[in-house]
């Protein structure tokens, strides 16, 4: 049994009353460990040595701070395999996937740490002779995080080394559907010497925390991944306490398929990247709008793609796509794929849940859709693709930007005139054309409208952990 503890100031414990949540197996429905629930209490000790922890970490130099961020992901990638196996058993994600996701948080931890010696400041030419203008970069304070359940790692290595690498501590709260492998990412960074009070763990009930953590006088600056009603509400409570704030949160992404793309390329890679984490990801391809000269070859090919997808749990051999993360996750798509049959979907195939136990739902596709279809306008956040075509561009764009999100697109053309359209007319925070560019530590990720704002990758990602001063000063 796994037992997942609180880590505040420096040391793992259980919460201060003795409560515990359980941890489930998506693939088996077992118990398989629990996760300590912190209480009011646990969370003001969070805080005070979250205020401490910036204290020292602040005066730390960038060089040393970097030197701990590498070492980091030294330890992390040593122990990959347990994590991963870990993040697998919790989360539901085939072993493979968790072993791709725990190793690319160790470039993102090396990627930002050699960032954060970049966070320059500049001297301003001034106007009078004996006068430097200087414009000074520092750490906000202390943030609090919040992170999702489908990446348990990813979402949180982006939040802790922007925070670590310019100067800030940070409190944690982990997913309680995955909590095991955000702890064993955190142990990474204690044994690697990071100081007391700099990293904060917990766990809990998700409006409890943030209600409590987001208004505290320590807290500057806030975090968030998931939703865009929860987004919205964490938003707006920062806000009323002029807190700083980045937010990533839904999507539902387009993909357009022109006539003159290579077909067979398109849909082969679309359909594998669809069975990714179960479709259970912010920039999943949902929307497939494909030119009608060509829509019936690809959706052919592509539904081809996707019934070849073996589903399982994530520890078997061959396995490409597990669970999803839990039995209210399997509802939300099973009501989904229910309102579009009833509103005249065709289900060329899956649509259902599978077996009796464990919580896996069929990759499926859906053709003949309409827009009055809950998932044409929702998020399905699942393994579901629906098949839309079109007659010109001007249609296609118009579908890709009707709704409020505008996270990801992705684009299959040979026509370099339609490739510079796409990025000037699609309302996207990102787009990839011809292939799959996303996600990487050093470009940004992030989107528009009620995707959210703010970014998670490149450069822009440290921005909103520094605050800009500018001093000065007369020699006279």
């Amino acid at each position: 049994m796994i037992k997942v503890q609180l880590f505040i100031n420096g040391v793992w414990r259980d919460s201060s009353d003795g409560r515990t949540l359980p941890i489930l197996n998506p693939a088996t429905e077992e118990q398989i460990g629990t996760l300590a629930h912190a209480s009011k209490a646990d969370l003001d000790e969070a805080l005070d040595a979250a205020d401490q922890g910036f204290k020292t970490w602040r005066a730390t130099s960038a060089f040393d701070r970097y030197k701990l961020i590498r070492k980091a992901a030294h330890i992390l990638r040593s122990r990959c395999d347990e994590i991963a196996r870990v993040m697998t058993q919790e989360q539901g994600k085939p072993l493979a996937e968790a072993n791709i996701e725990t190793l690319g948080a160790a470039d993102t931890a090396d990627w930002m740490a050699e960032e954060g010696r970049r966070t320059y400041g500049r001297i301003v030419p001034a106007r009078g002779e004996g006068i430097y203008q200087l414009v000074i970069r520092e750490p906000v304070g202390p943030v609090a995080a919040f992170t999702p359940w489908n990446f348990p790692i990813n979402q949180i290595i982006r939040k802790l080394c922007a925070a670590l690498a310019t100067g800030c501590s940070i409190i944690i709260k982990a997913p309680e559907d995955t909590p095991a492998s955000p702890a064993e990412l955190i142990r990474c960074f204690a044994d690697a010497g990071i100081p007391k009070g700099v990293i904060g763990l917990v766990y809990g009930v998700p409006s409890e925390i943030s209600e409590y953590l987001i208004p505290h006088p320590v807290i500057r600056k806030i975090t968030f991944t998931g939703s865009t009603a929860v987004g919205k509400m964490l938003a707006g409570l920062a806000g009323q306490h002029m807190k700083r704030a980045t937010m990533e949160l839904g999507g539902h992404a387009p993909v357009f398929v022109f006539d003159d793309a290579d077909i067979n390329v398109a849909s082969r890679t679309m359909s594998a990247f669809k069975a990714r984490n179960a479709g259970q990801v912010c920039v999943s391809p949902t929307r497939f709008l494909v030119h009608e000269k060509v829509f019936d070859n690809f959706v052919e090919k592509y539904t081809a793609g996707i019934k070849a997808i073996k589903v399982g749990n994530g520890l078997d051999a061959g396995v490409t796509m597990g669970p999803l993360v839990s039995e209210r996750r399997v509802q939300a798509i099973d009501a989904m794929v229910g309102d579009a049959r009833q509103k005249g979907g065709e289900i060329l195939t899956g649509g259902n849940r599978m077996g009796n136990k464990g919580y896996f739902f069929e990759p499926t596709v859906v053709t003949n859709v309409s827009r009055d279809m809950q998932m044409m306008n929702e998020e399905p956040f699942g393994p579901v693709s629906l098949m839309i075509p079109f007659g010109d561009f001007d249609e296609a764009i118009e579908e890709a930007n009707r709704l409020p999100f505008g996270l990801a697109a992705y684009a299959w053309t040979s026509s370099a005139k339609t490739a510079q359209a796409l990025g000037a007319k699609v309302e996207t925070g990102m787009m990839t054309i011809n292939h799959l560019g996303l996600a990487l530590p050093e470009v940004p990720f992030g989107g528009v409208k009620d995707s959210g704002y703010g970014s998670e990758g490149g450069t822009e990602a440290l921005e909103a952990y520094l605050n800009t001063k500018f001093v000065s000063q007369s020699s006279v």
